[in-house]
């Protein structure tokens, strides 16, 4: 767990009764599970404002691409693989006439599993390495599956 954002309900509720028991900050971190800084902030919060969720509005990540909309977005990288999210945002908004970000479409395409993936420089095949191939292929020809 790395922020307070990440903490449950409960975990919150922990590290608030922890520190008012007097237990200290180290304590209450390896208690709970996170780090310092996290349980210093939680109980700040706590003391300040009297609650202790961290409930950020505006941060998480809206999903404007819907679940239907994820085969229109596959279809159109498939389509043309060399583009780039920035080409591809601007597809989807003119198909769809609905705004999206580049970030949003980003994250989307990570989800669904579609990474771009660079092509690895490898030497080409001389004469002498074609015929040791073919020569290993004509011995090995009647090979059964057990060999």
């Amino acid at each position: 767990m790395g922020n307070a954002a990440d903490l449950s309900d409960f975990d919150r509720g922990q590290i608030v009764m922890a520190r008012r028991l007097g237990r200290s900050i180290s304590e209450t971190a390896t208690l709970v599970g996170c780090s310092r800084s996290t349980v210093v902030s939680t109980y700040a919060k706590w003391m300040n404002d009297g609650e202790t969720s961290s409930r950020r509005h505006g941060v998480a990540r809206l999903h404007d691409i819907k679940e239907k909309s994820h085969w229109r977005l596959s279809r159109m990288v498939k389509q043309n693989r060399s583009q780039t999210v920035a080409q591809l945002t601007a597809q989807y908004i003119a198909r769809l006439s609905r705004i999206v970000l580049d970030h949003t479409v980003q994250w989307t395409l990570m989800d669904m599993g579609l990474r771009s993936k660079c092509l690895t420089p490898v030497p080409l095949l001389t004469k002498r390495h074609r015929q040791l191939r073919l020569h290993w292929a004509r011995e090995h020809h009647d090979w059964s599956m057990g060999q």
